[in-house]
């Protein structure tokens, strides 16, 4: 297993941990991919893809929670597109 591997998997059930809170309000996320330099990229999905409050859940909520458990998180961003579900 290679460490981005390795990294994405831990990313992965860190957000598995999150995702009750989203769904709970409608919404959810994806997870795409986790760059080199720590750059987790997810889509929104549902009401979290149309909220007008996503960035500040991606920054406070979904980032904050991954830099607190996964060191190696840098950033989280939303890909461009996402959409409803």
């Amino acid at each position: 297993m290679t460490r981005t591997n390795a990294l994405r998997d831990r990313v992965e059930i860190a957000l598995d941990a999150l995702r009750p809170a989203l769904i709970a309000d409608g919404g959810n996320l994806e997870l795409l991919d986790v760059a080199e330099d720590g750059t987790v990229r997810v889509v929104l999905q549902g009401a979290c893809a149309t909220c007008p409050a996503q960035t500040a859940t991606i920054r406070f909520g979904v980032e904050a929670a991954l830099r607190a458990q996964i060191p190696e998180v840098t950033a989280v961003v939303a890909a461009q597109g996402s959409k409803p579900r």
